[in-house]
């Protein structure tokens, strides 16, 4: 329902609460409690006495066009912009697609036109483990 962005569901709830950066708005004050905590899940946050949600889903990435790089928790814990806040603040792009970036991180080796500026050493090995991530998934 919040992926495949053709289906019915998905342009009504377009229609109701908006649309930005490629993801649906959760509405704020004026979204229903149903929706809020639809966006909680979303977030990975969960609900309820101990997480039931996340502890009985797992993310499946597919071919990587309906997962966030940054914000998606789709590889450890934490979505990779809390791993890896530094690079979060350097990237050009904060709403890039695990698709995307496993092209660019693959065919630039350290993903030249990324970054607000070059990279120091320290950077630059943290863009080689987030490589790492992304050649270690397979996509559909």
């Amino acid at each position: 329902m919040l992926v495949d962005k053709e289906g019915l569901w998905y342009k009504v709830l377009k229609a109701c609460y908006g649309e930005e950066g490629g993801r649906l708005k959760e509405g704020g004050s004026h979204g229903s409690t149903w929706w809020g905590s639809l966006c909680t899940i979303r977030e990975g946050i969960g609900e309820g006495i101990g997480n039931w949600f996340e502890n009985k889903v797992r993310k499946v990435l597919g071919n990587g066009r309906g997962t966030l790089f940054w914000h998606d928790i789709w590889v450890g814990e934490f979505p990779l912009k809390i791993k890896f806040p530094r690079l979060f603040d350097l990237a050009l792009n904060k709403e890039s697609l695990v698709e995307d970036m496993r092209r660019i991180l693959g065919a630039k080796g350290g993903g030249d036109g990324l970054w607000r500026r070059c990279l120091l050493a320290w950077e630059e090995e943290s863009v080689r483990e987030c490589s790492v991530l992304l050649h270690n998934i397979v996509l559909q």
